[in-house]
């Protein structure tokens, strides 16, 4: 069995035309939605409306799956992170010295829910499935071939190919479609600076609910007695890391770094 971990961003996008190319060996795509609610809409509407028909149009299977509890109802991110009684945060916030702290959420919405697909279609640790993950060739320090669970090969098809992330962006635009927006969650800590201006300002009920959150985290956290951790890394309120006004500098962006297990923002 051999299957693309989608995540509806430009690497994963552009494994998806090299199936439809039939220069790699993956007919299958696994779409982890970590909920309507949390998944950025750009994303949502990209993969629905332009990734999905571009596959059944190839021939290739994309499926959408989402986390499931033991009693079968679903549960989104968004939907844990609000959860009244939960007392440890699924998310990387930044701590006080805005450094990330530990998360779980790539594991639980993205990991896990692929691997319960790929058990319930007949992987095993004896005969375990291919997972191809869209890291390209200038996120290589993104990578690691240790699997993530005992049914699970990773593979990195990009990596092989020796492709870029502008390559990617080529393939996608010669495939005659829309190269799309970085893939994340819309409140994930790991957005860059410029990403939260661009929320800010192009996307305020985003931000808005972005700081929501924040203040919610940080309201159960002061009950338990511990520190407020933040969104961004420089351990202010998001309304005041992030002001509503044109930056200074300019506009320059400081990146502040990415998923990196590569099941995300590819």
């Amino acid at each position: 069995m051999k299957v693309v971990s989608y995540g509806g961003g430009v690497q994963s996008t552009a494994l998806l035309v090299l199936a439809a190319r039939n220069e790699i060996d993956f007919r299958t795509f696994l779409f982890a939605n970590v909920g309507d609610d949390s998944e950025h809409p750009a994303t949502l509407a990209y993969v629905r409306e332009i990734a999905i028909p571009y596959a059944v149009r190839a021939g290739l299977e994309v499926h959408e799956l989402k986390r499931r509890r033991r009693d079968g109802t679903t549960e989104t991110l968004m939907q844990r992170l609000n959860r009244p009684d939960t007392r440890s945060i699924p998310i990387p916030v930044r701590m006080a010295n805005g450094a990330p702290g530990r998360r779980n959420c790539t594991a639980d919405f993205k990991i896990k829910v692929v691997g319960r697909w790929l058990r319930e279609h007949g992987a095993t640790a004896e005969h375990p499935a291919a997972v191809g993950i869209g890291i390209s060739l200038d996120e290589i320090h993104r990578a690691n071939r240790r699997r993530s669970e005992s049914h699970e090969v990773i593979e990195y098809p990009l990596l092989d190919l020796g492709l870029r992330r502008d390559d990617c962006e080529r393939i996608i635009a010669e495939a005659g479609m829309p190269v799309p927006p970085k893939s994340s969650c819309f409140f994930c800590p790991f957005r860059t600076v410029g990403a939260w201006r661009h929320q800010r300002r192009h996307e305020p009920e985003l931000f808005d609910l972005s700081v929501r959150l924040e203040e919610t985290i940080n309201r159960r956290r002061a009950a338990l007695g511990r520190d407020a951790v933040y969104l961004t890394r420089y351990g202010i309120p998001l309304t005041q890391a992030i002001p509503d006004a044109p930056p200074r500098d300019g506009g320059a962006d400081e990146d502040e770094g990415a998923c990196d297990s590569g099941w995300c923002m590819t």
